[in-house]
């Protein structure tokens, strides 16, 4: 069975059993999340939310929190000679897939 998962603006597909890496969620290491947010439940038999899939849910654990890795950038106006470096990392969250309920 997999599930169709959506968050933090982006759509995931998930098996139990699976790691992922998603946007960052409030919680610990080792807590459980719930996503109530089920797009499409697929196996035996298909389920196709409008949006989602009503009673389903994703039953996940936080592996870690951390960051990704750094995307450096650089801006350069030629007329005026300036130019500006800057850098981010964007905060994120392992999550182990537990339970597909649909």
């Amino acid at each position: 069975m997999y599930a169709i998962i959506r968050t933090g603006g982006k759509q995931y597909r998930v098996q139990e059993n699976e790691t992922i890496i998603v946007e960052k969620l409030a919680g610990d290491a080792d807590e459980t999340v719930t996503i109530d947010d089920v797009l499409f439940v697929g196996g035996e038999t298909t389920k196709i939310g409008t949006p989602t899939v009503a009673g389903a849910t994703v039953q996940a654990t936080i592996v870690k929190q951390g960051k990704g890795p750094k995307i450096h950038g650089y801006t350069y106006v030629k007329v005026k000679g300036e130019q500006r470096h800057y850098g981010h990392r964007q905060e994120q969250t392992t999550l182990r897939i537990d339970k597909i309920a649909a």
